[in-house]
Formats: C-alpha cells, structure tokens, sequence
C-alpha cells in the first residue's frame, strides 16, 4: 500500500490538490496531521475535485505513533526533506517497496525533525535555480508518481 502523510501542511488548496494527485498515481490514503486542513471543506474540494471521496483518509494530532506503528508493520518511510543524507528523488524508482509512506511538510518548516528520525530515506528533487523548494503540492507530485 501507498500511504502518504502531512505533516502540518497549511494551505487546504495544497491538501485539495494532493489528495488528486494520491488518486492519479496510486497512492491508496492520506494521513493528515497536526494543524493540516481536513474534509469536508469546499476550498479543498476546489482542487480535490470530488478526489476526497475515494482516497481513504485519517487524521492524527500527532504523527509520530502512527510513522512508528507503520515502521513495525514493515513499511519503508520516506521522506521529502533536504538533508545531508538526502538522496536524489530518481533513485526511488529502483526501490521496490511494496509498503511505502511517503511525507511532505510544512511549507516554511519543513518536515518534524522526530519524523525525519524515523525515515529510511530522505529524498530531495534536485533543485537548478535561485530557489531551494518547490511548491508542496507540485513536490508531492512529482515524487509519487516517481513511485510508480
């Protein structure tokens, strides 16, 4: 299963948006979490596009029992988080998980540094300009269909 998760991500257009993108490229949930925005909302609808309706969805306060629990049950966690550690987004596609988590932060603060702990990966999509990130919902993006 394809699991991704939130972490306190503010904007609910962003949150209507992954959730399409879950349902475009297989990602079977969405964990939302922290302060991140939940249906139903006719601003995360605007973008979902009804998307919110077929993507099983949870919400946790806090993520970090939930990440733990799905470590125990032989997931692969994964990160989008520029780190020192942090490995190329490409190189996903030779990993052949079948239980994966994929996690997207805050789009000031990035990913809790207690969840990037718990990672068996960080991956970061090489960044060519002036500027170091991507939009989250484009960055989500463009790393889950990198799973397929």
């Amino acid at each position: 299963m394809k699991i991704l998760l939130l972490d306190n991500i503010r904007s609910i257009l962003n949150v209507g948006a992954l959730f399409r993108t879950c349902d475009g490229a297989g990602f079977e949930k969405i964990i939302l979490t922290g302060f991140t925005p939940t249906p139903p909302r006719k601003e995360l609808t605007k973008t979902a596009i009804g998307a919110e309706n077929f993507v099983a969805w949870e919400y946790y306060k806090n993520p970090l029992e939930y990440v733990q629990e799905l470590k125990k049950q032989g997931y692969k966690i994964f990160v989008l988080e520029q780190t020192p550690e942090s490995i190329d987004f490409h190189s996903v596609s030779s990993m052949n998980y079948e239980n994966i988590c994929l996690i997207l932060g805050n789009e000031i603060e990035g990913v809790q540094k207690e969840l990037i702990a718990l990672a068996d990966h960080c991956i970061e999509i090489p960044m060519l300009g002036q500027k170091q990130s991507l939009n989250v919902a484009t960055a989500g993006g463009i790393c889950m269909y990198q799973f397929l």
